[in-house]
């Protein structure tokens, strides 16, 4: 699929605030020329109790993190291991999980952290789905809308599987997913949430009904 090293990942938090939440689950599928070469899955012990709503949306209780969860320290030195100059970043909604890798690597790495993430380059599938398909645009809509089998969703590395199958099928659709990278597509309405990055280019970005002509998809629109 590429000829660079990729990693497609995703997190499960605590909540929706990236500067006072943290992730609990973080999963990373790595591939390179085409070959997944790695798979990453770790629960994270945030030595403070998980939110019934998020135990009840994820199915990640206090124990399996207590009993199976490593270091949030460990973790960060695994991202700083595996987040090589160059790396492909995917994640669906890649601002979020963007956000809590970059917090996550600060808390640990405080005079490191920005030269990481802003030395990796970053592909939100979210911005391609709405130049492709109509409203709405979760994972699972994609996953429904490619006709792939679908996963545990909600936990982290059942996600980056279907996230890897639904971008290779969106290669398929229409080979232009490398004019995404680093270009992050917001709803105009709310505004870019969070943190912006400087290394990041962020569009408003309007739904549409059906795939849109390529002089009109996102990273084509002044």
């Amino acid at each position: 699929m590429f000829t660079i090293k990729v990693i497609f990942f995703d997190t499960e938090t605590t909540g929706l605030d990236c500067s006072r939440c943290k992730i609990i689950e973080l999963a990373m599928l790595t591939v390179e020329n085409g070959i997944v070469i790695d798979k990453y899955d770790e629960f994270i012990d945030v030595e403070e109790p998980i939110p019934p709503k998020i135990s009840a949306l994820t199915g990640i209780t206090d124990d399996m993190i207590k009993n199976e969860g490593v270091s949030e320290e460990k973790v960060a030195n695994d991202l700083k291991e595996r987040l090589t100059d160059d790396t492909l970043m995917i994640a669906h909604n890649c601002q979020f999980d963007l956000q809590f890798i970059y917090y996550l690597l600060k808390r640990h790495f405080p005079n490191e952290a920005d030269k990481i993430v802003s030395n990796l380059n970053w592909l939100d599938t979210v911005s391609v789905l709405k130049d492709r398909k109509k409203f709405p645009h979760k994972l699972i809509d994609a996953v429904k809308h490619y006709n792939i089998p679908e996963v545990n969703f909600h936990r982290a590395i059942d996600d980056t599987k279907a996230l890897y199958k639904v971008t290779l099928a969106m290669k398929s659709e229409r080979d232009d997913l490398r004019d995404y990278i680093n270009i992050f597509g917001y709803n105009p309405k709310y505004g870019v949430s969070g943190r912006r990055f400087d290394f990041i280019e962020y569009k408003s970005q309007f739904y549409h009904q059906r795939i849109v002509a390529q002089e009109f998809t996102l990273p084509n629109r002044r």
